[in-house]
């Protein structure tokens, strides 16, 4: 009727006896250690040197797979806790125990022999697993805090036999590590057994109306969440529930080890000199041919295409003309300053008719050039009377003289003047 729990505040060289598939918690004790270590070289001062432990299987660097260790801080205590199986009934397992003074740098070594023993009860057939959000795992481990919460899952559950399987922070099961604010934990799995089936409360969780509050991650409506609430948060969407005498066990077919000698099959043959030597001319051509062959047939249709066909001839022509306009530009550019562009070397005289080559001196500045050879920019300009639209009064407008090679146009002049 009792909770089946053992907790061993033994210290080295002592043999403790844990049960199959129950929870087992040893605490290390910093104040037992102390002892082992020198006072300080003060008198009346407070020894509280920092501790740290080292934990590990006799003559193995780790511990066991079903055995952990925490320890916090080097000023609080450590704790070694885990859930023996059945395969290590009747298997002492000697714990070495190594307590580190941060302080004097002094080691002190005890031995922890474990004696697992068996029991009929275990397994128990209803297992059920716990995520519980506002604890951590030493806090969990702790006597006084497991008890309270498996009095609380007895209420709930009603069994006849209730023990505690197992203890699992969230961090070994790809848990964050909690921001250090608002005292938050990194939250902690609880796993007890009973040997009655589930209670309806704890079915609660498996009905539709709660699996989609969880998919739509809102909490669920479970009745006796007031039963844990004052204590411990419980996060029902991870609960896990399972009847181990509905699960179908699969039992891993092994062949039997042999011997470890290869069988005699008798000496080993090595391959022939003898063999016959093959010839890769035949695939070095195809390798070759068939590329060189699928160029050239492109290389022809190009140049049928570009060569032969109208459209090609004329695309040749314009790329040509192309070519020759820009290397024409190009020469003009590179002597701007020496000739004219054959666009703006013939003048066309007006007057007399005849075309007469412009006549520039060698200091003549090209740039200032204008477009067309008779707007000269001269300094002799004629100042023409305007009449105004209305009176007799006349306003001066004032002319350009205009010439062509050096020859007055007088024409534009009297035209101007009639206005």
């Amino acid at each position: 009727m009792g909770v089946i729990t053992i907790i061993s505040r033994s210290h080295a060289d002592r043999n403790v006896y844990p049960s199959a598939g129950v929870l087992f918690v040893h605490v290390l004790e910093r104040e037992y250690f102390k002892g082992e270590f020198p006072p300080y070289p003060k008198p009346g001062d407070t020894s509280n040197d920092p501790i740290t432990f080292n934990t590990n299987l006799k003559g193995y660097p780790d511990r066991p797979r079903w055995l952990r260790y925490i320890q916090r801080t080097p000023h609080s205590d450590g704790v070694l806790y885990g859930s023996p199986t059945a395969e290590h009934v009747g298997k002492a397992t000697v714990i070495e125990i190594t307590a580190y003074n941060r302080r004097t740098f002094e080691t002190a070594r005890h031995n922890l022999v474990i004696n697992i023993m068996g029991t009929e009860e275990f397994p128990l057939p209803y297992q059920a697993e716990f995520y519980i959000k506002n604890m951590n795992v030493e806090e969990m481990l702790a006597s006084e805090v497991l008890g309270d919460f498996l009095g609380a899952v007895k209420n709930v559950w009603q069994p006849e036999r209730l023990n505690a399987i197992n203890i699992t922070s969230a961090l070994d099961r790809g848990g964050r590590v909690p921001l250090p604010i608002n005292n938050l934990k990194e939250g902690v799995y609880v796993m007890v057994g009973a040997d009655v089936p589930f209670s309806s409360c704890l079915r609660e969780v498996e009905t539709p109306q709660n699996q989609l509050r969880c998919s739509q991650e809102m909490e669920p409506v479970i009745t006796c969440d007031k039963k844990f609430r004052m204590q411990f948060h419980i996060d029902w969407c991870k609960i896990s529930l399972v009847d181990i005498t509905k699960v179908v066990p699969v039992h891993n077919s092994r062949p039997d080890p042999g011997t470890g000698v290869l069988p005699d099959i008798g000496e080993y043959n090595p391959p022939s000199e003898s063999l016959k030597s093959r010839d890769y001319f035949a695939d070095f051509l195809v390798t070759l041919a068939v590329p060189c062959a699928v160029a050239l047939v492109l290389f022809v249709i190009l140049g049928y295409s570009m060569c032969c066909r109208r459209e090609g001839v004329i695309q040749l022509v314009h790329h040509s003309s192309i070519q020759k306009s820009t290397k024409e530009l190009r020469t003009m550019s590179k002597h701007r300053e020496i000739s004219w562009p054959l666009s703006t070397l013939p003048v066309f005289n007006p007057v007399s008719g005849e075309v007469v080559p412009p006549i520039h001196p060698d200091s003549y500045e090209s740039t200032s050039m204008p477009l067309m050879q008779t707007q000269t920019n001269l300094q002799n300009q004629i100042q023409i009377p305007q009449q105004q639209p209305s009176g007799d009064n006349y306003s001066m407008s004032t002319f350009r003289r205009l010439e062509v090679n050096g020859i007055p146009e007088e024409r534009k002049v009297a035209e101007a003047s009639n206005l």
